[in-house]
């Protein structure tokens, strides 16, 4: 609980502390008032759980009812004021003040509030902003589902384990979920030019706990009959804990077992920041007396009405539009540290639905397929369908304003290269098509998991580029360490904190698909 309290007072901190932990201590002001203040509502909430227990070990006959009486409405009025005010209906219950406001409702902002409603329970009062619950458009439900431990980076291998790890217990931690978890593998097939790169990539992925098998040309052949080895020597095949689930049933059990410890979801979105002067802090690159700290998101409301949350903490979890929240943050148009931009933004890819009935297709347990130019393909379903993909060229990048699927870009960059592979390919029709947004970290493709350099309360989970699905767990729960213990526990990924863009180290992953 002491991790806990010392979060609550990193409100004002020195960026310029080691690590920019969130565990410093912090000055008030006069002017603030204590009564809305994380730190009293945190007291009223030990005060509630200390009653609970002598209540549990003393007598009822033992207790004052007229004492009893006081302190429940006392208790009731706290509550009251920590939950925040009522709208038009009693159903209509908006959170004035929050110890962790989370920007993004997809599968790593509802894993960041399980998470943190799972180990920290009634201790901290989660809310989670988003501002399309249908998730008609959201790149979470729009994906394939993919996991596999064939990365490059340890960082992703060791996410992707624990990937792992949480789909095989998922009832264990979120209770009746189905994901329909088809452990048929990844298969990353490699030219001559690319088949060292595979080598030492398969090499680290089995030293961390990943079990696969290389194969060369002859092996893929034995293997898989329906394969066309042409320009291609080695192949990395995964054997355990990689496959493809439903995306959607795990976005739900997140919501809903967040919702049930306690998370409160608003339909809004974010429009804007309130800030709050911190003259005492000194930030490299800001004039002394300058800085000024987050204190308020505004958030507007499905009517048009804005209205505004108070917080400790925030984490920006807004997937393919995290760039967007942060410029109201000011970053990227600010002085010092706030002049660099968080590098997240949408980039629309394709999903195809095909059906071949030739002879010697790939069969129900052909895992999903990656060839060296990035065309990937699965099965799907009993009769005949496989989906298939590609991203483009960076100078094929279509329009995001829209969710279009342009067809011709099948028939000319995935279809050739998926009759080439594969002959039963060569008759193939798509049957029906999708389009969704990647969070697309345009600096170096892989997340940016940690705090910002500037706000010792914004904290960032974004920029996955295509493979965020698969490390929701692993990311909610760091995000929930750098709360309520402030530091990785678990997983060290300091590496892929915003710092790495400051400094200019970026942190290239091989394998994107």
């Amino acid at each position: 609980m002491s991790h806990l309290i010392r979060v609550l007072l990193s409100r004002s901190q020195s960026q310029l502390h080691a690590r920019r932990s969130l565990t410093t201590s912090v000055t008030f002001h006069k002017n603030n008032g204590l009564e809305n203040h994380p730190i009293k509502r945190t007291l009223n909430i030990l005060k509630n759980d200390m009653k609970k227990v002598r209540d549990f070990f003393v007598p009822n006959n033992w207790t004052n009812k007229a004492t009893e009486t006081t302190e429940i409405s006392t208790l009731n009025n706290n509550k009251k004021r920590f939950e925040g005010e009522k709208g038009s209906s009693s159903e209509d219950l908006f959170q004035t003040h929050c110890d962790v406001l989370v920007i993004g409702g997809g599968g790593v902002g509802s894993s960041v509030a399980f998470w943190l409603k799972e180990k920290a329970r009634d201790g901290l009062n989660v809310v989670v902003v988003e501002r399309d619950p249908t998730y008609l458009r959201a790149s979470t439900v729009l994906s394939v589902g993919g996991l596999r431990q064939q990365f490059s980076l340890p960082e992703n291998i060791q996410m992707s384990l624990f990937g792992a790890e949480f789909i095989r217990e998922i009832k264990d931690y979120l209770g009746d979920v189905e994901l329909n978890f088809t452990p048929h593998g990844y298969l990353t097939l490699a030219s001559e030019q690319g088949a060292e790169t595979l080598k030492r990539n398969s090499r680290l992925q089995n030293e961390l706990g990943a079990r696969n098998e290389l194969l060369n040309a002859t092996q893929l052949k034995n293997k898989f009959p329906w394969i066309s080895t042409e320009g291609i020597v080695l192949g990395c095949h995964g054997l355990e804990q990689e496959g493809w689930f439903d995306p959607w049933a795990l976005l739900m059990g997140y919501r809903r077992k967040a919702k049930e410890l306690g998370a409160h979801f608003v339909h809004g979105e974010v429009v804007n920041f309130e800030f709050e002067e911190h003259s005492e802090v000194i930030i490299h690159g800001n004039l002394e007396g300058d800085y000024q700290a987050l204190d308020k998101a505004v958030i507007q409301m499905p009517d048009g009405e804005r209205r505004s949350v108070k917080f400790a903490v925030c984490v920006v979890a807004a997937g393919a539009h995290s760039g967007e929240v942060a410029k109201l943050a000011r970053i990227g148009a600010g002085r010092g540290l706030l002049q660099m931009p968080l590098p997240v933004e949408p980039r629309k890819r394709y999903v195809y639905v095909i059906n071949s009935q030739g002879e010697n297709a790939p069969g129900l347990c052909t895992p999903l397929t990656i060839d060296p130019d990035g065309t990937y393909f699965r099965r799907d379903g009993l009769a005949g369908n496989y989906l298939c993909g590609r991203s483009p060229n960076s100078d094929q990048e279509p329009a995001t304003d829209n969710l279009d699927v342009d067809h011709t870009y099948f028939e000319t960059d995935v279809w050739p290269t998926l009759a080439r592979r594969c002959k039963a390919f060569e008759s193939a029709k798509v049957v029906s098509s999708w389009a969704g947004y990647y969070e697309y970290n345009v600096y170096d493709e892989n997340g940016i998991i940690g705090p910002h350099p500037y706000y010792s309360n914004l904290l960032i989970a974004t920029g996955f580029s295509g493979h965020g699905i698969q490390h929701t767990p692993a990311v909610g729960r760091a995000i929930c360490e750098l709360i309520i213990d402030g530091r990785f526990r678990t997983i060290d990924l300091t590496r892929l904190c915003f710092d790495r863009i400051i400094i200019d180290r970026p942190m290239l992953e091989t394998n994107i698909v």
